[in-house]
């Protein structure tokens, strides 16, 4: 096994000078869920690194953990898993650092690496942009009903009945979480000329700046909105944010969109919401059991999960597999920006983007 320098195992290697050989410290980073693109991407972003990067297919979790044996930082993305066992096996192999290529961070327990010692980084925002952009085009898609546009149009069908849509100008349009993507959505459909409601826990004086936008009390942007789209984090206090009760005091009609994290919705109860015609359009770029199913081709196989299935089998539903962050852009700051973040852990810097445990 490698030697244990400067806290954390690396690899030695080195190279000739006119006098000596001199040590070069190595850092191999194992990357889990990793896609051709994210190879691409973090083998380009290397370049001025030159570290050593192994990537799996697999996702982490208890079996896979023994993948990361002897690496001291490990590459994590949305769908890996990283409870108290698999946080304590990874520890005893060797891993410091816990490099996520997310900006969410619900899938590690921050409580079980901090009494581990263990460092969790984050990419807090790769491209709001992105994500916001991605959002806009579900609610146009289901709008004016594209999807079924472009499928009729292929079969030489040029019948436009039930395709009607709606004026997005003059719309109210509610935005749950208003950081940066919120942020970005906001402006996007302010520009379309709709009037935005808030809600979020830690109100931003750059959300009120926007047109006519202002805050109030959830009940009253569920009340009032023709369009809710979720931007928030997925917290204790926000998991099931979308459920029965919140669902009873939306209009009828209304269109949900969350491209967020899956949790924040309760499927079960979107799905009677939608049976009772309250939720009139969903489009979802996240699922709450999305980890059996998105980033992996199924299209030989029988899907087992029912609830899934039932929710394509709505004319009103638009689900895309968590495609929203995926932009050239995205994917460039991610991988520097995650590079970033161990240099600064090997160097023994202040780390920038660093998750702390909530007290």
């Amino acid at each position: 096994k490698s030697p244990s320098i400067g806290g954390f195992r690396g690899r030695n290697k080195t190279f000739q000078t006119r006098s000596k050989l001199l040590p070069i410290i190595v850092m191999k980073i194992a990357f889990f869920s990793s896609k051709a693109y994210d190879r691409q991407f973090f083998q380009q972003a290397n370049q001025s690194h030159q570290r050593e990067m192994v990537f799996f297919d697999a996702q982490l979790n208890l079996d896979t953990a023994i993948l990361a044996e002897d690496c001291p930082v490990i590459c994590l993305f949305v769908n890996d898993q990283a409870p108290a066992p698999v946080l304590e096996k990874l520890a005893a192999q060797g891993t410091k650092l816990i490099a996520l290529r997310s900006a969410g961070y619900n899938n590690v327990d921050l409580k079980t690496a901090a009494d581990l010692g263990l460092k969790v980084v984050h990419v807090p925002s790769y491209s709001p942009h992105a994500v916001a952009e991605h959002t806009v085009g579900l609610i146009l898609a289901l709008n004016r009903k594209l999807y079924r546009a472009y499928n009729r149009v292929r079969d030489d069908n040029f019948s436009i009945e039930g395709l009607l849509g709606f004026d997005l100008y003059g719309t109210t349009v509610g935005v749950i979480g208003t950081g940066k993507i919120g942020l970005a959505f906001a402006q996007i459909m302010n520009g379309f000329g709709c009037h935005l409601l808030g809600y979020d826990a830690f109100p931003s004086d750059k959300f009120t700046a926007i047109g006519q936008a202002r805050y109030v009390p959830l009940s009253e942007l569920l009340a009032q909105s023709n369009i809710i789209s979720l931007h928030c984090p997925l917290l204790p206090e926000t998991h099931y944010l979308i459920n029965t009760n919140t669902i009873a005091q939306m209009k009828p009609g209304v269109m949900l969109i969350n491209t967020s994290r899956g949790h924040l919705i309760d499927t079960q109860a979107v799905i009677q919401g939608i049976k009772s015609h309250k939720i009139g359009f969903l489009g979802i770029d996240v699922y709450e059991e999305e980890g059996e199913l998105f980033f992996t081709d199924h299209s030989d196989t029988i899907i087992q999960d029912d609830t899934f299935q039932l929710l394509q089998s709505f004319p009103n539903v638009m689900i895309t597999a968590h495609q929203g962050f995926f932009t050239h852009n995205a994917l460039q700051t991610i991988a520097t920006t995650t590079l970033a973040n161990i240099a600064e852990f090997e160097q023994n810097k202040p780390l920038t983007y660093q998750v702390m445990c909530p007290h």
